[in-house]
């Protein structure tokens, strides 16, 4: 396994530069899970109060609109654990590289709640970690420096 991670470098070295990019996205996600683990994001219904504030100017269709209004406000505590357990799967599997597709997709739809819950300061932020995290699943960024290489190799699929 350790040599297929060398070697990856060799055959799929064209992606080294995104893979420095997936490294500090994991890292970036990694801190902001931590933040929120070791905060009160976690006790405290912050998430419901941002939410409920925003909610109303989002560009989200009506139909989400009543569903976070009727389920995801309520259960407020629930979804920060969600959120948070969200991030740490994010970070680690882009830190060490292992099933990348997946977790970019996942790391897409937490994206595209984050663009509606959050107000117009962070739009531009969510925006461009939606475009990351297609890229990253797009061209499979766990390929090279990471653990997916050596799946790839064993196994061809499209989870790789």
């Amino acid at each position: 396994m350790l040599v297929a991670f060398f070697e990856s470098i060799k055959y799929v070295g064209h992606l080294l530069p995104i893979s420095f990019l997936r490294v500090f996205m994991g890292y970036y996600y990694l801190q902001q899970a931590l933040n929120k683990f070791n905060g009160d994001f976690l006790t405290r219904p912050r998430i419901a109060d941002q939410i409920a504030e925003w909610l109303p100017a989002s560009h989200a269709p009506n139909w989400y609109k009543i569903f976070v209004s009727s389920q995801i406000i309520p259960h407020w505590q629930t979804v920060a654990f969600i959120i948070v357990g969200l991030e740490f799967a994010i970070a680690v599997s882009y830190i060490i590289g292992y099933v990348v597709r997946p977790i970019a997709l996942l790391a897409v739809l937490l994206c595209f709640n984050m663009l509606f819950f959050s107000g117009p300061m962070n739009e531009d932020l969510f925006k461009t970690f939606l475009t990351i995290h297609l890229i990253m699943a797009w061209v499979g960024a766990g390929r090279c420096l990471g653990f997916d290489y050596y799946f790839f190799k064993r196994r061809r699929g499209i989870w790789w």
